[in-house]
């Protein structure tokens, strides 16, 4: 997505202040190439990778998840501790794109909690 020069949007969210929402959802796919750029990053090969890090939801190949302290599930490669991606320069398409807007609809909800509960730390608890 670009605006009428060509250039990219302006982002208006920050990543390093969120605790890493997109990475929760539970339908991260994947396609080939980003199984191929998966199993180069481990040395590992493709069918490997496919078994060890993705699975089928719903007929689509998806990244496995693990359990996650602030959400229920995550993506099995987000560091639950520092909520950054283990994998950035590997990670799948999908995630290099994200949120393929100008503005991420998580990161502003956040913001206004943040504002409302006068907490610039806030981070909505889990489930349990």
């Amino acid at each position: 997505m670009s605006d009428a020069n060509g250039a990219p949007p302006k982002k208006h969210y920050d990543c390093l202040k969120c605790p890493a929402y997109c990475c929760t959802y539970a339908r991260i796919d994947v396609t080939k190439r980003d199984i191929a750029r998966l199993a180069r990053h481990f040395g590992i090969d493709f069918e490997t990778a496919k078994e060890r890090f993705t699975k089928f939801r719903e007929g689509d190949q998806v990244l496995r998840h693990k359990k996650d302290r602030i959400f229920e599930t995550s993506c099995i490669f987000l560091d639950s501790e520092t909520r950054r991606c283990t994998i950035y320069n590997a990670r799948p398409g999908v995630c290099h794109t994200y949120p393929e807007a100008s503005r991420c609809g998580y990161y502003e909800f956040l913001r206004w909690e943040r504002k409302f509960q006068d907490d610039p730390d806030f981070i909505p608890l889990s489930r349990e």
